[in-house]
């Protein structure tokens, strides 16, 4: 990942803490889930358990991303924080 989008992914990644509104939780999980495949790639680690529903939710988000490139995922972090206000 080139420095600049680097720069403007932590970027975003503080504004989104800043934002007026609290996004809805599916744009959340969206949020979440292009964070992760962006910083981590693709998922890994056990599924959390079934009454972990918050958990449950996070990590199927994720895994919708497998084989998205990091790059990929951080621009459209990037995008989703500046549609937000961010």
């Amino acid at each position: 990942m080139n420095d600049d989008l680097k720069i403007r992914f932590t970027q975003a990644a503080e504004s989104v803490k800043k934002l007026s509104e609290r996004p809805d939780n599916d744009t959340l999980l969206k949020l979440y889930a292009l964070y992760k495949q962006g910083f981590d790639g693709d998922v890994y680690g056990p599924k959390p358990g079934f009454f972990d529903f918050v958990g449950t939710a996070k990590y199927a988000a994720w895994a919708k991303l497998s084989g998205m490139e990091k790059k990929e995922a951080c621009r459209q972090y990037i995008e989703l924080v500046e549609e937000l206000g961010g």
